[in-house]
């Protein structure tokens, strides 16, 4: 009782602790400004921003926005909405379990990013600031606002979540406090002090449907960025808005929500992707819808070897093109020596089972090395497979891949008299080429999922982590380490392959040149291994959305040139600075990266 008295006295005084923020503004000053500027930001955007529409999105008109004053909107509209909070507006409470203050300087510094990035780029463009209209320079004024009275809110750091569902003793835990299992998650997950009250069950279900749609939504309005202008926008609304959720504690509140109901999201998940064809005209994004999940795909069966295994595999994409060329071989393509046309099934079979072959030879004379050393011998494996497939064409060795021309011309999947390669109409809608060969990578993708999901909790996924842990300790408790990394290779491997089969009926053509270990576009071993890092290891929703990211931005900023790989490697740097853990991360390798706020967390909770 004492505890909770006390938590809820310091959540309802949130500035007791601390007087001011970055600048010398009293808090409820800098608030007042804050929530203004805002207002006035959200007002500017139904105003003209400059007179002549060559800017691209056309901002010249009054009464509606466009372009990029729709991401400002959303974007001042945020800062309205965690401002109102932050003043305990009743019915916004929800708005930020954990706070609302930091959440406030993030949106303000997004909306503040996104509005002068808008400005800059219309005078540069037109030539000068005197082109711009009214609303442009009411927006710049109002977002410099807002962002200094953000910047005069109190600093407070937000706290990890120390919830892990493999640790046992949460259950005395719950006993010594006398809260709830379910409440304790939910405070623990906003970062808040304070118990959260859980919802019911439909209501939870609901909330897991708004943010799949939510979801839907935001990718699909990302993909389809039609000038290079509004993706960059999109980027800094998006990241400065994911980073203003998360500090208000509504992203891990909805992390334990969906933990609760785990095969209803995941359904939910395959769902969303689904309609997402339907979202497209032609086949110009569901190209990039396809291309992501292969990646994605990719990216979840190296997850296994590098995030539950701990193994460091810089080679894996070979695995991807063991499959490709397996499938591509067998699949009628007049390029091919053996001049057999499999069915799908069976090609999807050569390819996974060629994948797993490689891959038990490759692991099993280096998996008993470790570390930097087994990263350096399958770093070798990608570069010899690359070369080997570059070599085997008649002259520099048997005429097997046909060398740097690779396998071109592969027919189009026929599954059950179902052509992939022509379109259809199904319930009105004209589903392309790329279209069909989305929904059978998702079917895939389910499929990848599933044996992720299954692996992980079985007895052989809890020794795969033991091996990451402690593979010293984990040998002296009986398990056969050998054995276990070497399923986990050839699982991942398998994984591989089969995404490989698909990659090659897309893509029409197999080279060499598609698997390097690092290119300036993905797939590729480097890619590959970011993806898993960036979206965080060991779960599933991580590599799938790092791989989105990975495969999205660098088709998105080719209009950088030679500045691209800066730009992004910059990102990815600034990110692993500020959320080494990932953007989904594991719960206990978020306490790891984070362990030393962990006894501030349980010292209030009184464990």
């Amino acid at each position: 009782m004492t505890t909770q008295t006390t938590a809820s006295t310091t959540a309802a005084t949130p500035t007791a602790n601390a007087s001011t923020g970055l600048i010398g503004i009293p808090p409820h000053i800098g608030r007042a400004l804050a929530t203004g500027g805002s207002v006035l930001t959200v007002v500017s955007t139904f105003l003209a921003w400059t007179w002549t529409a060559e800017f691209p999105g056309d901002l010249t008109f009054y009464g509606y926005p466009g372009g990029l004053q729709v991401l400002v909107l959303i974007g001042g509209a945020l800062t309205v909405l965690f401002g109102l909070a932050s003043y305990g507006v009743k019915g916004l409470g929800w708005l930020a379990p954990a706070g609302a203050d930091a959440a406030v300087k993030y949106a303000a510094l997004g909306t503040f990013a996104t509005a002068w990035y808008t400005i800059l780029a219309i005078s540069f463009q037109l030539g000068g600031l005197v082109n711009l209209e009214p609303g442009g320079y009411v927006v710049a004024v109002a977002t410099l606002t807002a962002l200094l009275g953000a910047l005069a809110l109190p600093f407070e750091r937000p706290e990890p979540d120390p919830f892990d569902p493999d640790d046992t003793g949460w259950e005395q835990f719950k006993h010594r406090t006398g809260h709830s299992m379910a409440v304790l998650r939910a405070a623990f997950a906003s970062g808040s002090p304070r118990p959260v009250r859980v919802l019911p069950s439909y209501a939870e279900i609901l909330i897991i449907v708004a943010v799949l749609a939510l979801a839907l939504v935001v990718f699909t309005y990302g993909i389809g960025t039609e000038y290079d202008e509004l993706f960059v926008g999109f980027l800094i609304t998006a990241g400065f808005g994911f980073a203003a959720l998360n500090r208000s504690g509504l992203i891990s509140h909805a992390s334990q929500i969906t933990a609760r109901h785990t095969n209803i999201t995941v359904c939910g998940a395959f769902i969303a992707a689904a309609c997402f064809p339907f979202t497209q005209t032609d086949d110009q994004y569901a190209t990039l819808g396809v291309y992501i999940l292969i990646f994605a795909t990719v990216a979840l069966g190296l997850n296994i070897v590098v995030g539950l295994a701990g193994l460091l595999d810089l080679g894996y994409v070979a695995f991807l093109g063991v499959g490709a060329y397996a499938a591509a071989l067998v699949s009628g393509s007049p390029s091919s020596p053996f001049g057999v046309h499999f069915p799908f099934w069976a090609a999807v079979l050569v390819g996974a089972v060629a994948s797993l072959v490689f891959g038990v030879l490759i692991g099993a004379p280096t998996l008993r090395l470790r570390g930097d050393y087994l990263a350096i011998v399958t770093l070798g494996f990608g570069e010899i497979f690359r070369i080997a497939a570059n070599n085997t064409d008649g002259t520099s060795g048997p005429d097997l891949t046909n060398g740097s021309n690779g396998i071109a011309s592969i027919p189009d999947l026929k599954i059950l008299g179902f052509d992939l390669g022509v379109p259809h109409d199904i319930a009105g809608f004209t589903i392309g080429r790329f279209a069909n060969y989305f929904f059978l990578m998702l079917i895939i993708t389910a499929v990848v999922v599933l044996v992720f999901r299954r692996s992980g909790d079985s007895r052989i996924g809890r020794a795969w982590v033991a091996i990451r842990e402690d593979e010293t300790a984990a040998l002296a408790m009986g398990i056969n380490g050998f054995r276990v990394k070497l399923i986990a290779f050839a699982v991942g491997a398998t994984l591989a392959g089969l995404a490989g089969t698909v990659q090659a009926h897309v893509t029409y053509t197999v080279t060499p040149e598609q698997y390097l270990f690092a290119g300036t576009t993905p797939p590729n071993s480097a890619f590959l291994l970011a993806a898993v890092v960036l979206g965080g290891m060991g779960t599933i929703a991580g590599p799938l959305i790092g791989a989105a990211l990975l495969f999205l931005i660098p088709n998105k900023l080719q209009f950088l040139g030679d500045y691209q790989l800066l730009a992004f490697g910059l990102a990815l740097v600034l990110l692993m600075r500020f959320r080494p853990e990932g953007l989904i991360p594991n719960r206990r390798r978020q306490l790891e990266f984070h362990e030393d706020d962990a006894p501030a967390v349980l010292s209030k909770t009184g464990a």
